[in-house]
């Protein structure tokens, strides 16, 4: 197991919260990323979407949210980096919680999915 597993948290979300105290009843003591707060940039988000394996950044949204709707994020005529730009600027649409580890990420839903990295 690494000494670098980091959680991108939100407190107020209850899987996200759920995640941080699973990992930490397992013993382990992540670097909580506040993403709400400090969000990712655009470089750190694709390297999210690569270790999540996912083939777009549409798969990392929350789409439910009203904030995706109304900045018409399902537009498909809309480009990657457009995609990767708005959760820049607006962090509240990156799905949570994320989990890094051993160079791969887990989304904690359900929070048992990230023990797979560790």
């Amino acid at each position: 197991m690494t000494d670098a597993v980091k959680i991108y948290h939100n407190p107020r979300c209850s899987k996200s919260r759920d995640t941080l105290s699973l990992l930490t009843s397992n013993g382990v003591e992540p670097e909580v990323v506040l993403y709400l707060d400090t969000p990712p940039d655009a470089q750190t988000l694709r390297q999210l979407l690569r270790m999540l394996g996912m083939g777009s950044a549409r798969e990392l949204m929350r789409q439910k949210e009203d904030l995706y709707k109304s900045l018409n994020l399902d537009d498909n005529r809309l480009t990657e980096a457009e995609l990767v730009q708005a959760m820049v600027e607006n962090p509240k649409l990156i799905e949570r919680p994320i989990v890094v580890a051993n160079g791969q990420a887990r989304i904690g839903r359900p929070p048992e999915d990230v023990l797979q990295i560790l």
